[in-house]
């Protein structure tokens, strides 16, 4: 039996091939999707594991907006739980990763400004 599919919606560098094949082994398989209620920052990453993967040193975050009509827009994933895990190690701590009803009413794992 397979394993059952997660959702996890990415609006940064888990859309990068590179950071996909360095953190999963695999290039992931996504669909266009959005993420009402938040809105994007910047975060500076200082972690050399991450840098090297993502080539970066500045990468998106997302908070909660003031405005429902605020959208991020970004790519759902089918990933397998040790997928999650990899993209939990992959996270810096500036980010927690939390659930969240995407556009199409897909829930899905994002990860968030901690």
């Amino acid at each position: 039996m397979s394993d059952p599919k997660i959702h996890l919606f990415s609006y940064g560098t888990l859309q990068l091939e590179n950071v996909q094949m360095s953190s999963f082994g695999r290039l992931l398989t996504g669909r266009p999707d959005a993420m009402p209620g938040f809105r994007k920052e910047m975060v500076e990453i200082t972690d050399p594991d991450v840098l090297a993967k993502s080539g970066e040193r500045f990468h998106p975050i997302v908070i909660l907006s003031d405005s429902y009509g605020d959208a991020i827009a970004g790519t759902v994933f089918d990933i397998t739980a040790a997928e999650l895990e990899a993209a939990d190690a992959y996270e810096v701590s500036d980010y927690k990763r939390i659930e969240v009803v995407l556009a199409s009413g897909t829930k899905a794992w994002v990860y968030v400004k901690a």
